[in-house]
C-alpha cells in the first residue's frame, strides 16, 4: 500500500489534477497537500484555482501502528529509509493498542494536511479514489463559511456484486442489521459508514476529532454523528474495494460490541454528557493558525 501511495500522489496523474479553492479563500496563498493518518490528505476548496501550475503538490504519510507485537513499525521505518528518504513518511506507535478508532484520532489530530485521509493500511480501496474525494469535497466546501466538509468513500454499489453477494450468510444478516440500526441511531442518510477511507478538511478534523470518544470498531459512526451535529456536510462517493484476507476480527463479537457501543455513543449524546464540539484532550496551539485545538 505504501508503495502505490507514494507512487499515485508524486505521479503527474495527482501532481497535475486540478485542485480548487472556495472564494472566501482565494486571496490566500497555500499549497496543496494531502496526509494520511493509517491514512490522512491535504489540499482545499472550490472557486479559483488553488495553486499555480509551476507548483508542486505536497504530503505527508503518518503511519500509526497501534501498539502491534509484530514488526509493523521497523518494516514501515526501514522502507521509508531505503526505498524513499526523501518522502515525508512519519511513522507513530503507540505503547498499547488503543484501538482502530484511538489510532486514526491520535493521526489525524497530529496530521499537518489541509485535507486529510483516513485509509486502512491493507490496501482494500485504491488510492486513486481520492481524485474522486477531492472533487466532491471541492463542492462541499464552496458551501461552508469555514471550509467544513467530510467526504466518505462508499461501497453501497457493491452489495449486488460478487463481492459481498459471496459472502457468508452471517456477514450479510450482520450488514444489514447494522444498517438498520445505523437509521434508528440517525446517520440512516450515509450509505456505507464503515468503509475505512474517508476525508475530512482540517477545519472540520479540528472540531470532529477532539470530540471523538468512542476508541472501537464503530468509531466512523460517531464521527459522523458529530459531523451532523455540528452542521457540517457530508458527500458519499462510490469507491473500488475488494475484501483482503487474513483479518483476525470476530464477526460476531465485533458486531456485538458494536451494537453495545452505539447504544453508548447515542445515549450519551441524547442525554447531553457528550457535546459536538467538547471532548477529551489537552489544549495545543495550531501553528498554521495561531489557534488553539484539542489532541489527546
Amino acid at each position: 500500500m505504501l508503495d502505490a501511495t507514494v507512487s499515485y500522489l508524486e505521479s503527474p496523474a495527482w501532481q497535475d489534477l486540478p485542485s480548487r479553492i472556495p472564494a472566501s479563500k482565494s486571496k490566500k496563498s497555500a499549497s496543496a497537500s494531502p496526509s494520511m493518518a493509517n491514512g490522512n490528505g491535504k489540499a482545499n476548496g472550490t472557486a479559483k484555482p488553488r495553486k499555480p501550475a509551476s507548483a508542486k503538490r505536497t504530503f505527508e504519510i503518518i503511519i500509526v501502528d497501534d501498539g502491534s507485537t509484530d514488526s509493523t513499525s521497523s518494516s514501515a521505518l526501514s522502507l521509508a529509509r531505503l526505498k524513499y528518504p526523501t518522502t515525508d513518511i512519519k511513522v507513530v506507535t503507540l505503547e498499547k493498542n488503543i484501538g482502530k478508532g484511538g489510532a486514526v484520532r491520535h493521526g489525524m489530530l497530529h496530521a499537518g494536511g489541509e485535507r486529510l485521509l483516513m485509509a486502512d493500511a491493507d490496501g482494500a480501496s485504491r488510492i486513486e479514489d481520492l481524485a474522486a474525494l477531492y472533487a466532491c469535497m471541492d463542492e462541499l466546501e464552496a458551501k461552508d463559511k469555514a471550509g467544513r466538509a467530510v467526504v466518505v468513500g462508499s461501497r453501497a454499489h457493491l452489495v449486488k456484486t460478487e463481492a459481498v453477494v459471496k459472502r457468508s450468510l452471517l456477514r450479510n444478516i450482520l450488514m444489514y442489521g447494522l444498517h438498520t440500526i445505523l437509521r434508528i441511531v440517525g446517520v440512516g442518510h450515509i450509505r456505507d459508514t464503515q468503509c475505512g477511507f474517508k476525508l475530512f478538511s482540517r477545519s472540520a478534523a479540528q472540531v470532529i476529532f477532539p470530540s471523538q470518544h468512542l476508541p472501537t470498531w464503530i468509531f466512523d459512526v460517531e464521527l459522523l454523528l458529530i459531523a451532523k451535529a455540528l452542521g457540517i456536510e457530508v458527500g458519499e462517493v462510490p469507491v473500488e474495494w475488494h475484501e483482503v484476507e487474513g483479518s483476525k476480527l470476530n464477526v460476531v463479537t465485533a458486531s456485538l460490541q458494536m451494537l453495545r457501543d452505539l447504544v453508548v455513543v447515542r445515549t450519551n449524546m441524547l442525554v447531553g454528557r457528550w457535546r459536538a464540539g467538547e471532548g477529551p484532550g489537552v489544549v495545543i496551539v495550531d501553528s498554521k493558525r495561531g489557534k488553539s485545538g484539542k489532541v489527546e
